[in-house]
């Protein structure tokens, strides 16, 4: 652990001195290797797995964290990494500030943060959100709700944060789970400020589901090729699945589809969707946690109607090379010297 402690002062250290992409993000053409963030559950901590095809990926670091959760988050650990990229070129990582084992590791004295009986499973009142302009330098903070806004005291968990451009108000989108002590877990959204250091707008509700009994998480949003955006979520029926809504706005108006789209028989959750390159193909990806050891699956889609079944990592031709049991992960694309330098700098070998 301590090499990553080390690690992860230079980066922080040196953030502000690697502003050197040309303020814009890449172009769809110079897009081609694809990036995986992920956690374990035995390590509550970062990991990144590359892939030049989008079939096999290689985690750049021999399956060994990348930033530990302990020097990161404010309950020593982080779950549910989601990536994506703003328009200057820059990477936001946000994760939950989470440990569910921080009793056995020795973290904390009592099973959770706070009183189960109060606030139930998990009750974290934040996220661990990260800003690069290269994948290795990165600037961190904590941001917990009770801190931030009034009214939150009593929040019950704030889990599964991802983040995305709003064109329209110019800002980093989060949208994330979040229950009041006992209550339904719903998704919600919130801006952040310019640094991506904190959120800087109340939460408001992302989605209305036909039965208010049902608990809502996991929210993932993709821009179609057609201006409209698809919300692929868990609803926690019976098995616990994945549906799809869709709307002509990023923060409103999603209409409920009845389907469920994953093909498992089990229960799943973190969906998760991303092209492949040069192609009209969308890759969802989730996480399987009712089978073990729990493994990812993957569907696939050229107009979010019709799914083919690609199968689960190393069951099909989607595989793993030098990890297992990666958990609740996000994929996104970069270019060619974005990886190699990824790459070079962890000691990775890679061929593009």
């Amino acid at each position: 652990m301590g090499k990553h402690i080390f690690g992860l002062i230079i980066i922080l250290g040196s953030f502000y001195s690697c502003k050197f992409v040309n303020g814009e993000a890449p172009k769809d053409k110079d897009l081609s290797p694809y990036l995986m963030v992920y956690f374990k559950d035995d390590d509550h901590s970062l990991h990144m797995a590359l892939s030049t095809d989008g079939y096999s990926f290689t985690d750049v670091n021999q399956g060994k964290a990348i930033v530990a959760g302990d020097t990161i988050a404010s309950q020593k650990g982080i779950r549910d990494p989601h990536i994506s990229r703003g328009p200057d070129g820059s990477f936001y990582v946000v994760m939950t500030d989470l440990h569910i084992f921080a009793k056995e590791q020795g973290y904390r004295e009592t099973q959770w943060e706070r009183p189960g009986e109060k606030y139930d499973w998990g009750n974290n009142r934040g996220f661990v959100l990260m800003k690069s302009y290269d994948l290795i330098h990165w600037t961190h903070s904590n941001f917990l709700f009770d801190q931030a806004f009034e009214g939150y005291e009593n929040i019950g968990c704030a889990w599964a944060p991802q983040s995305i451009y709003d064109s329209k108000e110019k800002k980093m989108m989060v949208y994330f789970t979040m229950r009041m002590y006992h209550g339904l877990t719903k998704m919600y959204y919130a801006y952040a400020n310019e640094d991506f250091t904190a959120l800087i707008s109340e939460p408001k509700l992302l989605f209305e589901y036909p039965d208010e009994n049902i608990q809502l998480l996991d929210a993932d949003i993709t821009l179609m090729p057609d201006g409209r955006f698809c919300l692929t979520y868990v609803a926690q029926e019976h098995p616990i699945g994945i549906k799809m809504a869709f709307s002509d706005h990023i923060n409103a108006g999603y209409e409920y589809q009845d389907a469920w789209i994953d093909q498992e028989p089990g229960s799943c959750e973190a969906p998760n969707v991303w092209k492949r390159n040069g192609s009209d193909t969308w890759v969802l990806m989730y996480d399987i946690y009712s089978i073990n050891p729990h493994n990812f699956g993957f569907i696939e889609t050229t107009d979010f109607k019709m799914f083919k079944d690609l199968g689960h990592f190393n069951e099909g031709v989607m595989k793993t090379t030098n990890f297992a049991s990666p958990k609740h992960g996000a994929i996104i694309s970069i270019t060619k010297d974005e990886a190699l330098r990824l790459a070079k700098h962890w000691g990775m070998s890679l061929s593009l």
